[in-house]
């Protein structure tokens, strides 16, 4: 099939799930486009056992999906751009110590925890993985990802400290994640940089990547200052964010972080004094649609997924051995910050949301894909997809009834 074929095949099953559940359970987007996914992916594997010949040109077809190049190469730096527009600036501004320490102490904390941890079960149940490989893992699910955070976030009752916490927090980490992942991946692969270098590398990418994004938000807005045309003024966001991330990326930093910071000077309306309500409504709902349209492409990419990636009935026990490790270090790592929120704040439940609220979904599984082949490859891919479509699946379905119960627990209206 064609690369337009296969568009126009994955939008209109985006489209028709959209429709069936705007109709019917109305549950997250997300969340309804991975069970249409997941559902698609089980007919599939159904119609292979009866009928292969019919499946395989199917099958054929969602492989031909580069899922790693899709997520990482085109659609994280519009959905990064977009989620950065949806948060408060001068809110970010008074919780960055929270925002920052969570997304580069807690994300090394988490790697180390969550690797070592599964290292040890892998040796109890008797499987090959390596610790080096299992780092890799912590690494790849120890950033929380934008993509479902910032999806279930909406529809929570948070605070706006909190809820600018858990946004700031996914939208920088998955830069630093993704540098501390490539790092362990060399490391793991037998090209052995010093901790030092490696630490120096994190550095020069996050601060490098954040440079650009800014420089190139600064300059595209003084350009949307001298005018107040909402064709001119999307076009001119559309292409900042793809300019600085790809830009970024081509120098060798973090082009996700690039996104991010130019998305958070566009999103302040502060900074826009030239545009009418009428250009900043269009210019909000265009990237609004853009962000809503990319996630539930990629939740439905993330539920089909499953008809090609190489899992197996031996691995569950592992899986969910996984799952439970990445959700107690995520426990561990915001408990500090969860109380000092409850002491300063007299925010209750505040462990428990910012836990709870730390989603992981198609990001990990794309940075998973990257891993070279090899025997370790198969449980990589097993427990990050088991990771995913838990997170996405479970907590991204709790989460909005969770902070409602805790709201109404808290007296508030």
């Amino acid at each position: 099939m064609s690369s337009f074929e296969l568009a126009t095949l994955f939008l209109t099953a985006v489209a028709i799930g959209a429709w069936l559940n705007a109709r019917t359970v109305r549950l997250p987007h997300g969340v309804a486009m991975l069970f249409v996914g997941v559902a698609g992916a089980l007919a599939i594997l159904a119609l292979k056992a009866l009928r292969p010949d019919l499946a395989s040109g199917v099958v054929a077809a969602i492989g031909q999906v580069d899922f790693a190049k899709t997520v990482l190469g085109y659609m994280l730096a519009f959905l990064l751009f977009a989620g950065a527009m949806q948060v408060d600036l001068a809110e970010l501004r008074r919780q960055r110590l929270s925002v920052w320490t969570l997304a580069t102490v807690g994300v090394i904390a988490s790697t180390v925890i969550v690797g070592v941890g599964l290292w040890l079960v892998g040796r109890g149940l008797g499987l090959d993985l390596p610790l080096p490989w299992a780092l890799v893992f912590g690494a790849l699910v120890s950033p929380t990802d934008p993509i479902a955070v910032l999806a279930t976030v909406k529809r929570g009752h948070l605070s706006k400290g909190l809820q600018v916490i858990l946004q700031g927090e996914a939208l920088f980490n998955d830069g630093v994640g993704i540098v501390v992942f490539t790092a362990l991946l060399a490391f793991a692969a037998g090209v052995t940089p010093s901790p030092l270098q490696a630490l120096e590398r994190v550095f020069v990418e996050a601060a490098g990547g954040l440079a650009i994004g800014t420089l190139g938000g600064w300059v595209v807005l003084r350009a949307m200052r001298g005018i107040d045309d909402f064709v001119a003024e999307v076009t001119l966001t559309l292409a900042l964010a793809m300019a600085v991330y790809s830009g970024a990326q081509a120098l060798h930093l973090s082009g996700a972080i690039a996104a991010v910071g130019a998305g958070l000077l566009i999103g302040d309306g502060r900074n826009r004094k030239s545009s009418s309500a009428a250009t900043e409504v269009y210019l909000r709902s265009f990237w609004t649609l853009v962000d809503e349209i990319l996630n539930a492409l990629l939740f439905l990419l993330l539920g089909l997924e499953l008809v090609v990636l190489p899992l197996e009935l031996r691995q569950a026990g592992f899986c969910a051995a996984a799952i439970l490790l990445v959700l107690a270090t995520r426990f561990a790592v915001v408990l500090p910050w969860g109380s000092y929120l409850h002491l300063r704040q007299e925010e209750r439940g505040a462990n428990l949301i910012l836990a709870w609220g730390g989603l992981h979904g198609a990001l990990c599984l794309a940075l998973a894909l990257s891993v070279p082949p090899g025997p370790q490859r198969p449980l990589i891919l097993a427990a990050t997809y088991a990771v995913a479509a838990f997170s996405v699946a479970v907590q991204g379905l709790t989460f909005g009834p969770l902070t409602r119960a805790l709201h109404r627990r808290n007296g508030k209206s």
